[in-house]
């Protein structure tokens, strides 16, 4: 039986903290959700490699890396309600749970919701809302939110979501272009958001999340 949680300490010793980030709240919360269980069986064994982990379908579990800058960078506070768009099995809204009061979770894959909702359950995890539908449509009903967060790469920002988070909430983001992609963090302020790049990095695009193409003849 592999030693998962020898692994899970490396992973964060050698990819999450060389990684400049140190907050012991997303430290504490790296080491306490078992990774392996939110990912299909098959890939158990490769839950800590320090990549995009394939689920399929175009959909990746992001790098423990990237996930980690992208939590360190919306500082999430334990009075917080964070919106997690596309989380497939889960692993990042069980994470966020650990930081959050309470987390949203939309997943347009049902096979997925279903496995991220098992793994929600199997942990004991109770301060998740699991929503199925388009990433895009993010999830009102429970919002304002004071943070957001996109497990997947995306050109655009919809005004969907913009408008589901509070003023003076954050968002972050993996914005593409073509092959490259940078993370951003963006600021509410009186409605409308500001950007300023993070740092490097790439994910899958989500459906709905890309821009609009113009034909010239």
């Amino acid at each position: 039986m592999p030693d998962f949680a020898t692994r899970r300490t490396t992973m964060v010793d050698t990819q999450v903290r060389p990684s400049d980030v140190t907050k012991l709240p997303i430290i504490k919360a790296m080491l306490t959700i078992p990774r392996e269980r939110f990912v299909p069986d098959a890939l158990a064994e490769a839950a800590y490699i320090g990549e995009n982990l394939v689920l399929g379908s175009g959909r990746v579990l992001l790098d423990p890396r990237f996930l980690a800058k992208m939590l360190d960078a919306l500082d999430i506070k334990p009075d917080q309600m964070v919106l997690d768009i596309a989380p497939g099995t889960g692993y990042s809204s069980a994470v966020i749970s650990q930081l959050a009061e309470a987390v949203v979770a939309v997943e347009p894959d049902s096979d997925m919701a279903d496995d991220a909702e098992a793994a929600f359950e199997a942990q004991g995890i109770n301060n998740i809302a699991l929503e199925r539908g388009p990433a895009v449509d993010g999830a009102a009903a429970h919002g304002p939110y004071d943070a957001i967060i996109i497990q997947g790469g995306i050109e655009v920002f919809p005004q969907s979501l913009s408008d589901q988070l509070k003023d003076g909430g954050q968002v972050c983001a993996i914005f593409l272009d073509g092959t490259l992609g940078t993370v951003r963090l963006g600021y509410k302020h009186a409605g409308v958001i500001r950007w300023r790049d993070i740092f490097n990095a790439w994910a899958p695009p989500l459906d709905g999340f890309l821009a609009e193409r113009s034909f010239a003849l």
